[in-house]
């Protein structure tokens, strides 16, 4: 009796996961952001540099195989244009957060303002992106969860060695 596919994990369920992590450090990072304990800021800016590399990984496998794949499969792209410019917005932010020497209030308000164009960023992809992915045909969706998961590897671990 074949097995559907559809029922195996595929791209949008690995790209999920990395939401469903990245929204659970976002919360953690609030809570942190509302204490005037000394060893908060630390714990905060650790916090941060970890939400900065998840999204900076998760963006880069988005652009380098799933935004592509998916612009071959679908007639409408619009949607992964804005992706795109969402992308490049959290970006701006997350340097802003990286390069930060100093911690003050801004730097609370950046991390979640990051965490709002996450968000909103994160509805649009379930609720559309990832809808129009997995009725697109042709597109192994499955097949490329391997990939993005393969690719978030190696990046993972070329930021770790530099970070």
């Amino acid at each position: 009796m074949p097995t559907s596919r559809r029922a195996e994990p595929d791209a949008c369920s690995l790209l999920d996961a990395d939401h469903r992590s990245v929204k659970k450090m976002f919360k953690e990072y609030e809570e942190l952001a509302h204490s005037r304990a000394a060893s908060a800021e630390q714990k905060k800016r650790d916090l941060a540099n970890e939400i900065c590399m998840a999204l900076t990984v998760h963006a880069q496998i988005e652009e380098e195989i799933f935004y592509p794949a998916l612009r071959e499969a679908i007639k409408e792209t619009d949607l992964l244009d804005e992706a795109e410019v969402e992308h490049a917005s959290a970006k701006d932010l997350i340097a802003q957060i990286q390069e930060a020497t100093e911690f003050d209030d801004k730097f609370d308000a950046k991390v979640i303002v990051l965490g709002e164009y996450i968000d909103h960023h994160v509805k649009e992809e379930r609720n559309e992106i990832f809808v129009k992915a997995r009725a697109a045909r042709g597109l192994d969706l499955v097949a490329m969860r391997e990939q993005l998961a393969t690719r978030k590897e190696e990046l993972m671990e070329e930021l770790g060695a530099t970070a």
